[in-house]
């Protein structure tokens, strides 16, 4: 057991440190992008911003369809060569990019049309390409993973952020107070926020050039037919489940758009979409984890004695939840007024802390989902997505009319809630692992109840609020003292 810990203690504070630095890089880059996107725009002309970026999960989901949870599942069986288990892979990937590109350019006015948006038809062929390199991108992505690689994964990813940031301030910040332009170039106001969508098509590609080289196992006559159809089976209830994720994640906004007028439809989409950004650092963490621990519970799944070690993962999993969302919490109405820096947005803070409630609870079902893709039981994964977005597409169908973006954020709360209980009954029932349910539910608690205080009664005296914060921390550090020492240590 103990070296079970210090393999356990070495992957967090190693490979997770690096992948947590490139999420927190990765995401930190959109984050500072959206002040710039609602100081310069309004709500409504932001809009096609929220709009569009709140399909790409459905869109990604499609293309990728799985197969990066599958080939760390599949490169566990010795007796698949490297060179097969990507070129099936990849070669997968690159079909249904291909297919996507090539319908999706044939159709694009009819696209643009369907979703309500004709005037964005060159938005959307440079959507198209975006997300089609973003796929292309998965398997090399995941070979790095695999292999043990997080400062070139990280170095992918940051580079093509910093090229995404930079694009970003230059046209807006730099190139639309230049009436002259620079070197030639002028700022088009008719682009506007479409500029964003032109930096983040020059970060796509970089990232996918830095990540090619591992394209090198890749072959067309390495394909293995029966290979796939054996990932397939594993794969597309991921797909299907992957597909559910996203409406309970994202597609609210589609819903805010066909079922309020117009007009309201668009400042609705514009401050949901800025508000819900706060979030970020909560779902920063949340894949920081995943990248680097994924691998080592696939590695490692068919030993019986590491579920007390998914346990340990579980608790220090909440536990950094939890101080993050206090610390947002607690320091919301500032962080959030900084962070906006317009006026017309501040509406939208109400919303917040049940938005940054339900992400948290999104992890921790993401976290209690291992069982089930450990277990090759992924069809259980697609049944509780399914469960969640019946509640999602039911709570905001019914309500937003009445209650706009609130009832998105409580439908979301309200599905996450409902997915993480699911699974862990679940769990308990088919794949028992030892929680520690009660120290769980306790800082959980403790948590959620501080942190409404806070925000509810003492929402600018920062003093109260972050004495609230010391005292939970004094909690976890009495409570934790072995974890604590042993991470010191090591």
């Amino acid at each position: 057991m103990q070296q079970n810990f210090s393999a356990l203690y070495k992957k967090l504070l190693g490979q997770t440190a690096v992948y947590g630095l490139s999420s927190v890089l990765v995401r930190i880059f959109p984050f500072l992008i959206a002040p710039i996107v609602t100081k310069a725009f309004g709500p409504a002309a932001s809009s096609p911003f929220v709009d569009w970026y709140s399909i790409a999960g459905v869109i990604t989901v499609l293309l990728t369809h799985g197969m990066e949870t599958s080939f760390f599942r599949f490169a566990q069986e010795k007796e698949i060569s490297k060179k097969t288990l990507v070129s099936t892979t990849a070669l997968s990937v690159l079909s249904a990019g291909f297919i996507y590109l090539i319908l999706g350019y044939v159709f694009r006015q009819e696209l643009a049309n369907a979703f309500e948006t004709p005037d964005q038809v060159n938005f959307l062929v440079i959507f198209l390409f975006i997300l089609s390199f973003d796929a292309f991108a998965t398997i090399p992505s995941a070979v790095l993973r695999l292999e043990g690689k997080p400062v070139l994964y990280m170095l992918s990813k940051v580079i093509g952020s910093l090229v995404y940031f930079g694009l970003v301030f230059f046209f807006i910040k730099i190139l639309k107070n230049q009436p002259d332009g620079i070197f030639g170039l002028k700022y088009n106001p008719e682009i506007g926020v479409g500029y964003v969508f032109i930096a983040n098509l020059a970060q796509s590609i970089v990232t996918l050039a830095i990540v090619g080289k591992e394209f090198v196992n890749f072959s067309f006559k390495s394909f293995d037919f029966g290979l796939w159809k054996r990932i397939m089976n594993y794969s597309w209830p991921v797909m299907v489940a992957g597909l559910a994720g996203v409406v309970n994640q994202t597609l609210d906004r589609q819903f805010l758009k066909y079922l309020l007028p117009d007009g309201e439809a668009r400042h609705q989409i514009g401050v949901y979409g800025a508000v819900y950004k706060i979030a970020t650092f909560i779902t920063v963490f949340r894949q920081a984890y995943q990248l680097g621990i994924e691998p080592y519970f696939f590695s490692s799944f068919k030993d019986k004695s590491n579920h007390k070690t998914y346990s340990v993962l579980m608790d220090i999993f909440v536990i950094c939840n939890c101080l993050i969302f206090m610390f947002l919490m607690v320091n919301l109405q500032w962080i959030s007024e900084q962070y906006l820096r317009n006026p017309l947005y501040y509406e939208g803070i109400e919303i917040i802390p049940w938005v940054m409630l339900g992400a948290l609870f999104l992890g921790i079902y993401l976290n209690l989902s291992i069982w089930y893709k450990l277990s090759d039981q992924t069809r259980v994964g697609l049944y509780i997505s399914l469960i969640g977005a019946a509640i999602t597409i039911a709570i905001n169908v019914i309500f937003i009319p009445k209650y706009g973006y609130w009832a998105s954020a409580i439908a979301a709360l309200v599905t996450f809630t409902s997915m993480m209980v699911i699974s862990y009954i679940w769990g308990r029932i088919q794949y028992p692992i030892p929680y520690n349910t009660k120290k769980v539910l306790l800082y959980l608690g403790i948590t959620i109840s501080f942190s409404l205080i806070s925000f509810y009664f003492f929402r600018t005296n920062y003093i109260v609020g972050n004495l609230f914060l010391v005292a939970f921390i004094a909690l976890v550090l009495y409570q934790e003292k072995a974890i604590v020492n042993k991470i010191l240590k090591r």
